[in-house]
């Protein structure tokens, strides 16, 4: 619990010592250098595997939204009507 006290603390004391365009333009480096680091190419891959999957998933849900709630209201009366 300390340490997260330190840390809270830490980021609340960034936060007022450096500007946002400070702040942004770090967390790119990290995002980057973390890219970049040939250990990362696993995690990259995951990354983009989910991506694929959740733009996958709005697209199904955006088109097929009647259908799947329809679908899932009488799956939810035949529950309802077996708990009754």
């Amino acid at each position: 619990m300390l340490n997260n006290s330190k840390t809270a603390n830490s980021i609340t004391g960034e936060r007022r010592t450096k500007p946002m365009r400070k702040r942004i333009s770090s967390a790119f480096l990290r995002a980057k250098t973390a890219l970049a680091n040939p250990s990362g190419d696993q995690m990259t891959g995951w990354l983009i595997v989910v991506l694929v999957v959740v733009v996958v998933g709005a697209v199904f849900m955006t088109l097929y939204q009647g259908s799947i709630t329809s679908i899932w209201n009488s799956i939810v009366d035949k529950i309802t009507g077996l708990l009754s």
